[in-house]
């Protein structure tokens, strides 16, 4: 809890700022309304200056910046193969890299070729399977129609040879009552 005399020390100041608040809006009006367009002018000059500072320090702040960037990669790709020991470790571990990166490629490629073979292979039993179905279907229908055709034939066979003994023995007969 703030003490007393910390209070009143705040309310004397209350009541300045209170009193100078006062005059300043006092003199803010009696201000020229030329003195008020000249700190307006400053205030533009202020700004602009500011704004073309900040533009012309950017400017030259990225390529500067670019530079110093580049200067870090180029140091951090050379750095490993300045030294022998430090260059043999960069070779294995880039061999070691291309290996398992040669290994993955070889699993991957063997991983395709075996299920281009088995569907290939599955194509195969399927195209053989449709055929041979396709085959006993087509050989049972011509088997049945073959059958149906010899039946046919034998009907009509036995028909005609019938018709034909009727004829004869119908002829036979006519010329035996002529005679």
């Amino acid at each position: 809890m703030p003490s007393q005399s910390t209070t009143s020390s705040n309310t004397n100041k209350t009541q300045t700022k209170t009193q100078k608040s006062g005059t300043t809006t006092a003199r803010t009006t009696k201000r020229s309304s030329g003195s008020q367009v000249r700190e307006g002018l400053t205030k533009a000059r202020n700004g602009a200056a500011t704004y073309v500072r900040q533009g012309t320090e950017r400017a030259v702040d990225v390529p500067v910046g670019v530079a110093l960037v580049t200067a870090d990669r180029v140091n951090e790709f050379v750095e490993p193969w300045t030294s022998t020991q430090s260059r043999e470790s960069e070779l294995k571990s880039m061999r070691t890299r291309v290996e398992r990166e040669f290994n993955k490629f070889e699993r991957r490629g063997g991983t395709a070729r075996r299920k281009a073979t088995q569907r290939a292979r599955q194509t195969r039993n399927r195209v053989e399977r449709e055929l041979k179905q396709r085959r006993r279907s087509v050989e049972t229908s011509v088997r049945q129609n073959r059958r149906k055709a010899e039946t046919t034939l034998k009907e009509n066979r036995k028909k005609a040879e019938d018709g034909l003994k009727k004829a004869r023995t119908t002829v036979e007969e006519r010329v035996s009552t002529l005679v």
